[in-house]
């Protein structure tokens, strides 16, 4: 499996990186562990997870999801198969929250903890903090890597504008700058990115991993109506997808994975993966062997008729 930069020169990943918001929210301890050994075995490597997993999950507080691959790493002593993304930034409640020099050093220590690890391969601003100078942030995130707490760092949530910003003070300052993204993206969800982001990672090379890539499982073809995914976790995240433009991309993705003799989702990841901009779309798997789409994904080529068909019914 070819490996990509995440925009480090030692931090290699495959063209997926598995999303470990399902770790102790939709996968219990048992079932997280089998995935994550089930992924590793596949041939990837690269886990995403964040401080807030799953906080919004009735009964979880956050920290759930670092808590169970600290418990898996602790088990397996497979932490050096891993390059592991974690976040600081989103609401944990009790004034844990935002970019500021002392939470990111307190929020770093309590994310290691959980992780039972001494090190990220890159730390993530979960969201823009803009009551606190990005030059404070960036010089937390210096400290840190003189540490070796953390390899890298990324950003998620920031318009073009404050990336742009961040990366201007990056310069100006000789601090560590932002080398990857995390935005939200995907074949449905694409206007806010391609206008107002992608300028900005294609002039300064900077690696693109999507989140929320099939649309909280919408571009996988699971979910064909509402009452399809009535009484699932996931049934408020996708339920703006029902419309005429849903309907219309779900049809093209039937037509296309119908012609490749393939599933919907690898359809869906190979779109992206076809856009000059992304470097490894983030995607989630509840069963070992729901990682065949994914896996098939990596080696599929889109033609330009599969992509313009895609393209078509996402933006018409």
């Amino acid at each position: 499996m070819q490996m990509r930069s995440l925009g480090h020169p030692d931090i290699q990943t495959a063209p997926i990186v598995f999303g470990g918001n399902v770790f102790g929210w939709t996968l219990d301890d048992k079932q997280s562990f089998a995935m994550i050994d089930a992924w590793l075995d596949a041939g990837f490597n690269a886990i995403d997870t964040a401080d807030v997993y799953s906080r919004w999950a009735e009964g979880n507080q956050g920290g759930e999801s670092e808590t169970v691959l600290g418990k898996w790493f602790k088990q397996s002593g497979r932490r050096d198969e891993v390059v592991l993304t974690s976040k600081v930034g989103m609401d944990l409640g009790d004034g844990k929250v935002g970019l500021s020099k002392a939470y990111i050093m307190q929020a770093i220590e309590a994310s290691l903890t959980r992780l039972q690890t001494d090190y990220l391969d890159v730390y993530f601003s979960h969201q823009d903090d803009q009551d606190t100078p990005l030059e404070e942030t960036l010089e937390a995130y210096d400290r840190l890597i003189e540490q070796g707490k953390i390899r890298m760092i990324a950003a998620s949530n920031y318009t073009g504008d404050r990336l742009s910003k961040a990366l201007e003070v990056s310069k100006a300052k000789s601090l560590p700058a932002y080398r990857c993204l995390q935005p939200f993206y995907n074949l449905y969800d694409r206007e806010d990115f391609e206008r107002d982001l992608a300028p900005v990672c294609r002039e300064h090379d900077i690696a693109v991993v999507p989140y929320f890539s099939l649309a909280s499982g919408f571009l996988t073809g699971k979910y064909r109506s509402r009452e399809d995914a009535k009484g699932q976790a996931r049934a408020d995240f996708v339920d703006k997808y029902f419309d005429d433009k849903g309907m219309r991309i779900l049809e093209a993705l039937d037509s296309v994975s119908k012609r490749y003799d393939t599933q919907p989702a690898a359809v869906s990841l190979a779109w992206l993966l076809a856009q000059p901009t992304v470097t490894a779309p983030i995607a989630s798997a509840s069963k070992p062997h729901h990682l065949d789409a994914l896996k098939a994904a990596c080696d599929l080529k889109l033609d330009a008729d599969a992509l313009k068909t895609l393209d078509d019914a996402s933006r018409g």
